[in-house]
């Protein structure tokens, strides 16, 4: 009898995730069927999703209130079609506070139930993790040093490695091509500006970021700026903030559609605390790292969050290795020393790139592969 997968994911990189773990299950269960929440990535893979992926995606402690009603009918809706459908495995993807509570109902069902991408319990919360160990049969990390608190708690647990790790890798060919593409010269001075793609991080980030950009260019005229959207919303966003700046879509400040080439043709990367940093040390680009939270939800994190580090490069390494610059500390005063130290030639960055490459190794472990024969393992 043909499997039946259940599969949520609520934002951009499970959707990566979500789409390389259904291949890998498709080579071990070719007629397998898969159904829930996804993307592009995994509609193109032949998820059926019975909701678009961004009603899903909300952040932060308070922001989520004023969906509570919507996100409880889908959950709902979920869980109905998951027993009806009598799935071999839920594989909730991220978006913890959704998944391991619809993981929760469905294990109570006798449901066999995967989570992938650890929470931050190791950060904050760490009582959750009772709530986790009875909630899911499987814990799948991107991580070594997230094991750790699972190993203790008795959850099984599997690191995978990142599947990014598996794909990206540093190549001076694919710079030249990059820098050729966006019709920058070899001597150009080139930095990539990421403020996030959500509209609350554009509206927090991008106006500090541009403006220590239009600073550090009446330092240095060289400098070239890539500002990589998302989508057509994100772009309109990024628009609008150069327009407020007196600035155009051009030359030296250019918006593109490809983040990851656009860090590939950079020297350096200023980018909001995420996944992109892990992106941009894959790809060995040294890089400025920021972030701001909505203000309350800042207060509350800055009582539960017991971490000394919040970009995934220094989690990683257990020490600063990049620039990280986080609410009031990130100020364009900051950013603009950062940039200038940078193309100074004032910084060593051999060490740094040393331990990206470091890094690189130990989570390059062909992780769609390893967490599709994982599942295979709690359902055979």
């Amino acid at each position: 009898m043909p499997k039946c997968f259940g599969i949520v994911a609520g934002e951009k990189s499970g959707d990566i995730l979500g789409a390389g773990l259904i291949k890998s299950l498709k080579l071990r269960f070719p007629d397998a069927h898969f159904v829930g929440v996804g993307g592009p990535e995994m509609l193109s893979e032949g998820c059926e999703s019975i909701a678009a992926m961004d009603r899903l995606a909300v952040m932060g402690f308070v922001e989520p209130l004023g969906r509570l009603p919507e996100l409880f009918r889908l959950k709902k809706a979920l869980r109905d079609l998951m027993v009806e459908r009598n799935v071999d495995a839920f594989i909730g993807i991220d978006s913890p506070d959704f998944n391991l509570r619809l993981a929760s109902e469905l294990n109570a069902r006798g449901i066999r139930t995967v989570h992938y991408v650890s929470p931050s319990v190791w950060a904050y919360r760490k009582k959750r993790i009772h709530k986790i160990a009875r909630a899911v049969d499987l814990m799948l990390t991107l991580f070594p040093f997230e094991t750790e608190i699972y190993d203790e708690h008795g959850v099984p647990v599997c690191c995978v490695g990142h599947p990014l790790a598996d794909k990206l890798a540093s190549s001076d060919e694919l710079t030249r091509l990059a820098r050729q593409q966006f019709d920058l010269d070899p001597s150009d001075r080139v930095v990539a500006l990421l403020p996030g793609s959500r509209g609350g991080e554009i509206s927090r980030l991008g106006p500090v970021f541009l403006a220590s950009a239009v600073a550090s260019l009446a330092l240095d005229p060289a400098l070239r700026f890539l500002i990589p959207a998302s989508g057509p919303e994100s772009r309109a966003r990024l628009e609008t903030l150069l327009r407020s700046n007196g600035l155009v879509d051009g030359t030296p400040f250019k918006i593109v559609d490809d983040s990851q080439r656009a860090m590939r043709a950079a020297d350096l990367v200023v980018l909001a605390s995420g996944t992109a940093t892990l992106e941009a040390m894959l790809l060995r680009r040294p890089m400025v790292v920021g972030y701001k939270l909505a203000p309350v939800t800042h207060f509350i994190a800055s009582r539960l969050v017991k971490i000394p580090f919040v970009a995934l490069p220094n989690l990683l390494a257990g020490r600063r290795l990049v620039p990280e610059y986080i609410q009031h500390d990130l100020t364009e005063e900051a950013l603009v020393s950062e940039i200038m130290s940078f193309f100074s030639g004032a910084d060593d960055t051999s060490q740094m790139l040393a331990a990206f490459d470091q890094i690189h190794a130990s989570i390059r472990l062909n992780a769609s592969e390893r967490a599709a024969d994982a599942i295979a393992g709690i359902i055979a």
